[in-house]
């Protein structure tokens, strides 16, 4: 796939801070640098990332999923169950994540605060839909959103057992775990959404084709 001037300049200047977020965190400063170290002009760096430090931390984990869904095709996971396929998903991300851990670190703490939730909401949204993609959910209703946001609840978590170095067994249990509290949530929240979501009038695809 293609990427655009824009794009280009962005991971340009993005793998130029990666060197710099283990000291500095996710900052304005540590940007600044690594755009003088990149070569970026402040019109090159305005085309870039125009939202600053947000931009190229989203960068950062739109790769780790691109990563992640290359790994995933080359896996034949089509024998595992569905929340078999969703761990591998969950670890192939991860993995994708490994060489930076600390800027994971950093971007989680960065996340934490007040004014960072709806970007760091936006962006554990994309994975999980990354991961249910490649797990060949085709949900168009309801369920698919259910089953995006409760992964997207469960990924903070599992990202924080991840950042403590557990051994791969301990991330597989805790991961298993968190996966089967979900579907416990989400087999609960459809008894009671379905028929709520059944009954507002709403327009639904005519399967016959008439209009």
């Amino acid at each position: 796939m293609s990427t655009t001037p824009s794009q280009t300049l962005r991971f340009r200047w993005l793998d130029s801070l990666l060197s710099e977020v283990p000291f500095d965190g996710w900052t304005e400063a540590a940007a600044t640098k690594a755009a003088d170290s990149a070569g970026l002009s402040p019109g090159e760096q305005a085309l870039a990332a125009p939202n600053g430090v947000t931009d190229l931390i989203d960068a950062f984990f739109d790769q780790a999923a691109d990563t992640a869904r290359d790994t995933l095709a080359t896996q034949d996971i089509s024998q595992l169950n569905v929340p078999g396929k969703v761990r591998a998903g969950i670890l192939a991300w991860l993995e994708a994540l490994e060489p930076h851990r600390e800027a994971v670190r950093r971007a989680a703490i960065k996340g934490m605060l007040p004014w960072s939730a709806a970007p760091a909401l936006q962006r554990t949204w994309k994975v999980a839909d990354m991961v249910w993609n490649a797990a060949g959910d085709t949900a168009t209703d309801y369920n698919q959103y259910s089953k995006r946001g409760l992964l997207a609840a469960a990924l903070p978590s599992i990202v924080m057992k991840w950042l403590d170095h557990p051994s791969d067994e301990e991330l597989g249990t805790f991961i298993d775990r968190r996966l089967a509290q979900a579907s416990g949530i989400g087999r609960n929240l459809g008894r009671v959404a379905k028929p709520l979501l059944d009954a507002l009038p709403v327009s639904r695809p005519n399967r016959s084709g008439n209009k």
